[in-house]
């Protein structure tokens, strides 16, 4: 494949600039590596609102778990 060979081609109907880019937008996505889609990190600050572990499961003393330091 040449330089000056394109990628793709429309075969049927006229596109608009907007649908192009959404369609390169699209092919884009789904050629990224599946590595790349990592969940985003989450701040300490904002980590210490969210229930984890033994606090956010049900039963017998959980709410009292869920007001006790981690």
């Amino acid at each position: 494949m040449s330089a000056e060979e394109p990628m793709f081609r429309v075969v049927r109907g006229v596109p608009t600039a907007e649908e192009l880019a959404a369609l390169v937008g699209a092919i884009v996505v789904r050629t990224r590596p599946v590595a790349a889609a990592a969940p985003p990190a989450v701040s300490r600050w904002a980590r210490g609102t969210r229930p984890a572990g033994a606090m956010s499961t049900a039963g017998p003393g959980a709410w009292r778990a869920s007001g006790l330091p981690r």
